[in-house]
Order: C-alpha cells, then structure tokens, then sequence
C-alpha cells in the first residue's frame, strides 16, 4: 500500500506540473512574444559593447536593424489576447486529476503483470549490463598498462579477466608480460600453458605442454601442471599416462581442494577411476566394495536422490550442491548436472560469498556461465 500511495503522490505532482502554468494569467505570453525578444537582443548589444566585445559602428548597425524588427512586431501584435476562463481550466485541473490515474489503472490491470516476482540481484548482475562493465574496465586497465607496460601487478590482474572473456590471444600476452615483471613461478607458468591450450580450443599444444614442464620443474605438485600433462597424454593416445598422472595428484590432493572433482571426472573418462561411481564421499566408495555393479549404482543413485531432495529444504551448502554437480556428471546425465547448478545458483543468490564460492566450484567441473 506504501507503495502505490508514493506513486499517487508522484502523479499528483506531475500533474499539477503541468497544470500550474495554465492557470496563471496572460502575462507569461506577452513575456516571450516577439517584441520581448527583440528588447532583450537591444539590451545584450549594450552589455557587449560596454563589455568591449564589439566595436562601437558594428553596435550602432546592430541596435538600427533590431530597432526595425522591433517595430515591425510591435505594429504587427494584436492589442490584447482573450484569456482563458477560470471555470475551465479548474474543470481540466479535476478532470487530470481524477481521469489520468483512472485511465492508467485501467490499461495497467489487463496488460500489467502486479503478481510478476523480482528479479534477484545475482541474475541482473550476470546479465548484459555486468558484461559491459566488465569489458569497460578491461578497456580501462588496458589503457594504463600501455601507458605503465612494466606495471607486473596490472598484467597479473588482467590475464585471469582475458580468459574469463575467450580473448585467449590477449590473455597469452598478459601472462608473458606478468612472467616478465613479476618473476618466475609454477602459478604463472601454468596459467600461461592454460591460456595457450585455450586458445588452440583446448588441445594441450607442444608449446602450452613446455610450459607446463616449467611449471612442474618449479614446483613438482602444481595441480594445474599435472592435470594439463595428463590431458596432454590422454590427448596424445596414451590413457595409462594419464590415468597415472591424475591418480598421483589426487593421491596428494587435499579432500576439499576445489579442483578434485575435474581431476575425478578426468580419470573416469580414461578408465581410470570407475564411471560409474560419483564421487560422493570415501566413506560411500568403501561401503561399495563389496556390492555387485547393480546393487552399487542403486546405492548410488539412491545417495544422490537423497541429496539432492535435502539441498531443495537448504541450498546455503554449497559444497552439497558441488557433490551433487558432480555426481550427476559422472553419472553421465549433463542436463541434470545443468539443472542442478541453476537451482543452486538461485539458492545462494542472495549471498555474495557463497555464490563466488559456487560459481569457482563449477568452473571446476566444467560449468562455467
């Protein structure tokens, strides 16, 4: 009720905004007519050739050719307008008044949409208008650095946004830069053999693959490192390197590393780790073991119901939703998995924190956007 009150007082306003000029008399017409302005041009010819703008002959010619003209509409102006009737204009004041909203809540009702929910504002920020932005301050970082190119801490910061906007080459580019004016690290050697596989559409090329190499030389458990080299391997036909490779990182890897459930996914395509087991928890692969194929994926299946239903009654875990993500998509069902990560994204829209959490989570397992 608050609401439409303000907006009643807003075309109250804007009516009697309107309205007010013509309830005044006719002397706001004779103030812009015609002679009014030839006064005005006499009087601005003063000021100027007392200000010195122009000379004294040109004032003189100019005050003589306004002069006529003044005359001229003087002669021309009829000597009294009729002015308007009181009565009228007060019956036009009430009808505004009362006619407009009528006729607004009239077109509103049919064509309007008063029961439409709100738009949250996570979705309005991954619209259109957020990716413009974002672009803008590209521009703007990118501007300072061919202003500043030894500004190592500017290419670092711009390299990561490049991928993130598919300007592959770019971002290319910004990781040598930062490599050049930061120094050496496996991080750095690794994000740049990411962004050159990138942009070869994600083939690990020979010249990404050296990079790698370096970063691994420079720190042997890099975990973006080892996973670009078991994809180099897998992509070169020789799966039991690769299954070898991912299964050594996860060895090492940390339970709740975000990057786990790609390695996962990964050794499962080769072979390697049981497609048909989602990756849930160590607790459920051990209960497993001694259940045959069937009796194992009803179990499984049966898991992943269950999460899925208790993340419905609370989607602020967002590790749970991760789990499930990933269960769906070694499970094989991508649309599920897809539906999964919308839902999820709803659920934690209201919370900054958690939804960059979530959106880092399923960038990960392939889910970006």
């Amino acid at each position: 009720m608050t609401l439409w009150f303000v907006f009643a007082l807003m075309t109250v306003a804007a009516i009697f905004a309107v309205l007010l000029p013509l309830g005044r008399g006719g002397r706001a017409q004779s103030q812009g007519s015609e002679v009014a302005v030839y006064k005005d041009q006499l009087a601005e010819i003063e000021r100027d050739l007392a200000a010195g703008l122009i000379a004294a002959p040109e004032a003189e010619a100019a005050r003589v050719e306004i002069s006529r003209r003044l005359l001229a509409a003087a002669g021309s102006e009829p000597a009294s307008e009729p002015t308007s009737s009181l009565k009228w204009r007060r019956a036009a004041a009430v009808l505004a008044l009362a006619g407009l909203p009528l006729i607004a809540i009239g077109v509103y009702m049919p064509l309007g949409s008063p029961r439409l929910q709100d738009f949250p504002l996570a979705q309005r920020e991954r619209g259109a208008g957020s990716g413009m932005a974002l672009e803008n301050l590209v521009v703007q970082v990118e501007q300072h650095l061919e202003k500043n190119p030894t500004d190592g801490r500017g290419w670092n910061v711009l390299a990561p946004v490049l991928v993130r906007l598919g300007r592959f080459d770019d971002a290319v580019r910004a990781y040598r830069n930062s490599l050049t004016y930061n120094g050496e690290s496996s991080e750095r050697r690794a994000d740049l053999g990411e962004a050159i596989a990138a942009a070869a559409g994600g083939v690990v090329t020979a010249e990404a693959k050296t990079e790698f190499e370096r970063a691994r030389g420079l720190n042997a458990d890099d975990p973006k490192a080892n996973y670009f080299l078991g994809l180099a391997a897998e992509q070169d036909g020789r799966k039991d390197d690769a299954a070898n490779i991912w299964r050594a990182l996860l060895a090492k890897a940390p339970a709740d590393a975000p990057w786990r459930p790609l390695v996962q996914t990964s050794l499962a395509r080769v072979g390697g780790g049981g497609a048909t087991m989602p990756a849930l928890s160590d607790e459920t692969v051990a209960a497993s073991k001694d259940m045959n194929e069937g009796d194992r994926n009803a179990m499984v299946r049966g898991m992943v119901e269950r999460l899925a239903t208790r993340l419905k009654q609370n989607g602020d875990d967002v590790e749970g939703w991760l789990r499930l993500v990933r269960a769906y998509l070694v499970m094989g069902d991508r649309d599920r998995a897809m539906g999964a990560s919308t839902d999820a994204r709803q659920a934690v829209a209201n919370d900054a924190a958690r939804l960059r959490q979530l959106n880092e989570g399923l960038k990960t397992l392939g889910l970006d956007g």
